[in-house]
């Protein structure tokens, strides 16, 4: 499920869609500390930082000229690495995936994280999907450029100086970003390998990879099960590459899923997340809003029909409540809600919108519905508490908002009579925040857990005092939660690995779609490696 709409993210993405430091250890469970203690419900704020935090600067070299200056970026001359350990670059690895951030010099927005792809085998690499036009890194140093020109004709060129590796999967050095040959950016940056010195096994904590599906068509992100079966949804990541779909697996023998039937339709290859109702699957699309197809044979969906009539909305998430559907709809930003009492037939009762002057063209990513609230990830503007009992007057009960927010993804459980909210963002150094929610005008956050600040969360499920977490590069990490102010890793499973077939290097891409429905497994959608099934804690 994922969505990508700030203006940085140009650059981020390049050829996409156009459009630690606080806490925990890197993830490894300490054998040594205590068991999670149950909670009595009381707490106190912690201050909130925000996803990424800047550590200064990352290395002693500059860009020269100022901000502003007519420049071809791409000149090597520009970069002063006077200052720089040449003789440490010759010890970095140069090939495999680094996961980078760039710090403006200032040190202030915009700052964005950067994919860099060097194939094992040689060839050509990339920055975020856009081939180097300039690739030396040798014994003399590291300078790689890239050119991204956007569908208006804005060319973006970006060009990365290696300064020093204080390690071997560890580079520092300068970069410049020049917008039609004027410098508009220039800072530091810090890379580092994704699968290099993390110092943590492949899995821990009894959770085991029971089985594993390649899905064959467009880039998968989404899984829902049901009927023994689970449904893989796929998206177009860009123009020139594969479209996506469904693809249908029965899963009765979880060990070795089968593949039954894969779907696409012409003109509409962004299919980003699905949901049933008794015989009725719901798939999320860009171009046709939401499709149903009819399960009543579950390994052969037949199509019914698109709701809602009229433009189709470019639908991204669905979350099914009862007898209502929601459905989050990125163009335009609005939530529609349907009463799918009769699950073939839904109703569009309203088209909920929420605005801001700041953020006017925030979105709602994803929702979750708990206990009679909506709860909203509503991208720039936040995370939102909203009453839907009436749905042509959806309150605005609250809000979570921090500087920089992009929330994208939620979870919410009562733990000691008070109503808790997980939630996470999508973008360089997205984690996850624990808020106390039981009053929506008052939300405070009373806990968080951090990992690299390079990779993202995307989604994740809470199973009574268990939360499992689909964190991209991080694969999948599984929380104690039963004293939520402190989330407790309990398990992982690194689903991520830089040899795996058609990995793009850039920080939208590992573990996303994720479902646990109670049958004692856990279905996890790699972008990459598909499928993956695993026991349940």
């Amino acid at each position: 499920m994922m969505c990508l709409s700030r203006p940085m993210r140009a650059l981020l993405l390049a050829c996409s869609v156009l459009l630690m430091a606080c806490s925990g250890d890197k993830g490894t469970p300490d054998a040594g500390t205590p068991p999670v203690v149950a909670w009595d419900g009381t707490s106190t704020p912690i201050e909130e930082k925000g996803d990424w935090i800047d550590r200064g600067v990352f290395a002693p070299c500059a860009f020269t000229p100022p901000l502003g200056t007519e420049i071809d970026c791409d000149t090597p001359a520009l970069f002063d690495l006077s200052q720089c350990n040449p003789g440490a670059l010759r010890t970095a690895s140069r090939h495999g995936i680094y996961q980078a951030e760039l710090r403006s010099e200032s040190g202030e927005y915009p700052w964005v994280g950067a994919g860099i792809l060097l194939p094992e085998g040689g060839g050509a690499g990339t920055l975020n999907f856009d081939r180097f036009t300039r690739q030396q890194f040798d014994d003399q140093g590291m300078l790689l450029t890239s050119i991204f020109t956007t569908t208006r004709g804005v060319a973006i060129k970006t060009a990365l100086a290696g300064c020093d590796a204080p390690e071997p999967h560890h580079i520092t050095g300068c970069y410049a970003v020049c917008t039609n040959n004027v410098l508009t950016e220039k800072g530091t940056f810090n890379a580092e390998r994704v699968n290099s010195g993390r110092g943590e096994p492949e899995s821990s904590g009894g959770i085991q990879r029971v089985s594993e599906a390649l899905v064959g068509i467009g880039f998968p992100v989404d899984v829902y099960v049901t009927k023994n079966h689970a449904y893989v949804v796929s998206i177009q990541l860009k123009p020139d590459m594969p479209a996506g779909g469904l693809t249908v697996f029965d899963v009765s023998d979880r060990s070795h899923p089968v593949l039954k039937k894969v779907i696409s339709l012409p003109g509409d290859g962004y299919w980003n997340a699905a949901w049933a109702k008794d015989d009725v699957l719901y798939i999320a699309t860009k171009a046709s809003g939401v499709i149903l197809y009819d399960i009543s044979n579950p390994g052969d969906p037949t199509y019914i029909r698109s709701v809602p009539n009229g433009p189709p909305p470019n639908v991204h998430t669905l979350f099914v409540d009862g007898n209502r559907l929601y459905a989050m709809a990125l163009r335009p930003g609005q939530t529609l809600i349907f009463d799918i009492t009769s699950p073939r037939d839904p109703v569009l009762l309203n088209r909920v919108v929420f605005t801001s002057e700041e953020f006017v063209t925030s979105y709602p990513h994803d929702a979750f519905a708990y206990e009679g609230r909506l709860y909203i990830n509503h991208t720039d503007i936040g995370f939102l508490v909203t009453d839907p009992t009436d749905p042509m007057q959806v309150k605005e009960l609250g809000k979570y908002h921090y500087n920089r927010q992009y929330s994208h993804a939620s979870a919410v459980g009562t733990f000691a009579g008070r109503t808790i909210a997980f939630e996470g963002s999508e973008q360089e150094g997205a984690h996850l925040r624990v808020l106390d929610v039981t009053d929506p005008a008052h939300i405070q956050l009373i806990g968080e857990h951090r990992l690299r600040p390079t990779t993202s969360i995307h989604n994740m499920i809470l199973k009574g005092t268990l939360l499992y977490v689909a964190w991209y590069q991080e694969g999948v990490r599984v929380f104690d939660v039963a004293n939520p102010t402190l989330p407790k890793q309990v398990a992982h499973f690194d689903t991520y690995r830089e040899n795996d077939p058609n990995r793009l290097g850039f920080v939208y891409e590992g573990a996303m779609g994720m479902r646990v429905p109670g049958d004692g497994y856990v279905y996890v959608v790699d972008t990459s490696r598909g499928l993956l099934i695993f026991n349940e804690l």
